[in-house]
């Protein structure tokens, strides 16, 4: 007689175990692009609602950002690293007129993109403190590739800093800023080609000689005078 065919055994749990791929398991770099998604689509970033999709914890969803400002603030660093890290890589050039043109580029790009436009204006203290405030690491961050920038141009024999390398990226970022929150913060138009002819004429150190200060004491030269 024929074999009869085997009768399907259900299968164990193990076996199904075994088929299926495991689940998968959020991180904190699926939140931060979740979250990322949601901010260039003008949505309001809550952690909560985000835990909840991810289907994580909200502690665990803190723990994992610090806070929703610090949230926030890796999300509007990225951007400004990718612009910064592609206008350096289209611009040519040498020393000072290249340190400006950078960031004179990037300053436009950031005025230009509409997810930051309306970022700003839907609340201009609270987008300006998270930008340059210490406690973030927009400013910061910004004020490391701009240093690293100069050094570059100083290492190549390209530029000679009129200052320390510190103090112009500090100088170069703060001025930066103003120009891509002058019309959030100030209601006021400005040409954004301002940014980077100020950026050159700070880097170009075309100051006249000071003279040494004299001393301003009232008592030394009432001194002096008596002296005579």
């Amino acid at each position: 007689m024929p074999a009869h065919p085997a009768t399907p055994q259900t299968p164990t749990r193990l076996a199904q175990a075994l088929r299926e791929a495991p689940p998968a398991k959020a991180t904190p770099l699926d939140l931060y692009q979740l979250a990322r998604r949601d901010w260039l689509a003008g949505e309001r970033i809550d952690i909560g609602s985000l835990a909840a999709r991810l289907n994580i914890g909200r502690a665990t969803a803190f723990r994992w950002v610090g806070s929703r400002e610090l949230l926030l603030s890796e999300i509007l660093w990225a951007l400004c690293d990718e612009l910064m890290t592609t206008t350096a890589a289209r611009q040519s050039g040498r020393g000072a007129q290249r340190v400006a043109a950078i960031c004179e580029a990037a300053v436009r790009a950031l005025v230009d993109f509409e997810p930051l436009r309306r970022f700003v204006r839907s609340d201009p203290e609270y987008a300006v403190r998270l930008l340059t405030s210490k406690l973030g690491p927009v400013q910061g961050r910004a004020i490391e590739r701009v240093r690293a920038l100069l050094q570059y141009e100083a290492d190549r024999g390209a530029l000679v800093p009129p200052l320390a390398v510190d103090t112009l990226a500090y100088l170069i970022v703060r001025l930066c800023e103003s120009f891509i929150y002058a019309e959030a913060s100030s209601d006021r138009q400005v040409d954004v080609a301002d940014a980077g002819l100020a950026i050159e004429l700070l880097l170009s150190g075309r100051v006249a000689p000071r003279r040494p200060s004299r001393p301003s004491n009232p008592t030394s030269n009432h001194t002096s005078r008596s002296k005579r």
